[in-house]
């Protein structure tokens, strides 16, 4: 059992979401960083969609009551084990009574934990992902309490992977999406030329950008959106929709992110700036 001392700023159970109930509103939902959850559960050895930790911005400080196997990936948010600093997509031991903590964000925006066996949660609608209102809960809390299978021992085929962060690149890739046919010559050209960055609002429901271009009248019934969608609004407003987005909307899809872009996008925080990158 994982016991959560302190659960940072926002911490939640995730795996690869909900895929087949959009058709009655439910978001995909699941982990914003597919790649990292990828990596992170094949070090150990893992289904690649057992359930992991998803830890924003600022980390928690967990207590293990029992031995077991974890992993980090994603975000380097200084970790240390029983306070010795300690590496992330590297194959790590834990002992009863460890204790691991994260300090000050390096790079990135969402960290990933896992553990051998992934975490244990309640499947609702076939994912464990944390997504209020279809799961009591958005996110965990001081004083939870996450199951995990007790491992004395685990010998992995690969102990630690070597890789660059995905997240470093400034340049979102990007499909044309359904109304993409509406844009000027001048929307255009600011679209795939302008430096955008990451506005306040931003979650896992959406991403929105400080910059406009400019805005439109076009006028169209409400239709089906999918993560990584990107909206324009009247005003010239871009919205993302990231993976607890709405499954509708009524706002032009002017471009469709890939699934590398979205888990790039995911690592954005506050005044990050990107690219789009048109392609096909």
């Amino acid at each position: 059992m994982l016991k959560v001392l302190k659960s940072g700023f926002f911490t939640s159970i995730q795996d690869l979401g909900r895929l087949n109930y959009r058709n009655i509103g439910v978001p995909v939902s699941g982990a914003m960083d597919h790649d990292s959850v990828k990596k992170a559960n094949r070090l150990l050895g893992n289904d690649t969609i057992d359930p992991v930790l998803e830890i924003t911005m600022t980390g928690p400080t967990l207590q293990f009551d029992s031995p077991t196997t974890i992993c980090l990936s994603g975000a380097f948010m200084s970790p240390t084990l029983n306070n010795e600093p300690i590496e992330y997509y590297k194959v790590i031991s834990v002992k009863q009574g460890d204790i691991l903590s994260y300090g000050k964000l390096e790079n990135g925006f969402r960290s990933y934990l896992a553990v051998k066996g992934g975490f244990k949660a309640i499947s609702v609608l076939g994912s464990c992902s944390q997504y209020f209102p279809v799961t009591p809960r958005k996110s965990i809390k001081d004083g939870d309490e996450i199951m995990y299978d007790a491992i004395a021992s685990f010998e992995p085929i690969l102990s630690e992977l070597r890789t660059e962060n995905h997240f470093q690149s400034k340049n979102i890739t990007v499909y044309k999406g359904p109304e993409f046919f509406i844009l000027s010559d001048k929307q255009l050209a600011d679209l795939f030329s302008k430096r955008f960055t990451v506005s306040k609002e931003n979650n896992r429901m959406a991403y929105q950008l400080s910059e406009k271009i400019d805005g439109h009248s076009y006028s169209m019934l409400t239709s089906g959106t999918l993560p990584g969608t990107v909206q324009l609004t009247p005003l010239g407003k871009l919205i993302v929709l990231m993976k607890d987005g709405q499954t509708t909307g009524g706002y032009p899809r002017i471009l469709q992110l890939s699934e590398d872009a979205i888990c790039l996008l995911a690592q954005k925080k506050f005044g990050d700036s990107l690219f789009f990158k048109l392609v096909g």
